[in-house]
C-alpha cells in the first residue's frame, strides 16, 4: 500500500499503548507499529461474549476505527478431532495434506494409496462435507474429521 493510498490517521491502542495509524492499513504494518514479537499474534478486541479477532501478519487490508484496541498474545490453538483422536492446530485453516498427516503420522506405504477426508461440526461457512487434495478449509473448535486410506489396486 503506497503512502498516497492511506486514508485518515486514527488513534489506536496496541497493548495499552497509544499509536497513530493510517486507516486502512495492513496486518504487517500493525505488527511493526506495535513491535509485536515473532512468537506472538495480534488480536483485535471485540465487545460482548465473542472471541477477539486475530489479525494476520501479512498484506491483508485492515480497516481501523478511532480508539480501537488491540493486544498481543500467544497464538490461539484449536482443538479438533481426527479419526477420534484429539489434535491441537495453531491455524484457523487446515489443508487436506495437514489433516491426512494428523490422521496418519506413519502413512500406509504404496503408490496406490488414496485418502478420503470428511468433516462435520464445522463453522457456519462449511458445517460438513468432504475435502479434496489441495483444498484448504476454515475450522472451529471441536470440529470432527474422518480420514480413510484405501489402496486403489
Amino acid at each position: 500500500m503506497s503512502e498516497h493510498e492511506h486514508g485518515n490517521e486514527v488513534r489506536i491502542h496496541i497493548d495499552q499503548r497509544k499509536h497513530e495509524s493510517p486507516s486502512p492499513t495492513t496486518g504487517t504494518a500493525l505488527y511493526v507499529l506495535g513491535n509485536i514479537p515473532a512468537n506472538l499474534e495480534l488480536f483485535r478486541e471485540v465487545n460482548g461474549d465473542r472471541e477477539d479477532q486475530p489479525i494476520e501478519n501479512g498484506p491483508e487490508i485492515v480497516h481501523l476505527q478511532e480508539d480501537e484496541h488491540f493486544h498481543s498474545g500467544l497464538p490461539k490453538t484449536y482443538t479438533i478431532y481426527v479419526n477420534g483422536e484429539q489434535k491441537e492446530v495453531m491455524t484457523k485453516t487446515v489443508s487436506f495434506a495437514e489433516i491426512v498427516a494428523l490422521a496418519y503420522p506413519n502413512p500406509p506405504q504404496g503408490d496406490n494409496i488414496l485418502y478420503t477426508v470428511s468433516y462435520e461440526d464445522g463453522p457456519h461457512d462449511n458445517p460438513q462435507g468432504s475435502m479434496t487434495e489441495g483444498e484448504t478449509l476454515k475450522i472451529k473448535k471441536g470440529m470432527i474429521f474422518n480420514v480413510t486410506a484405501t489402496d486403489k489396486s
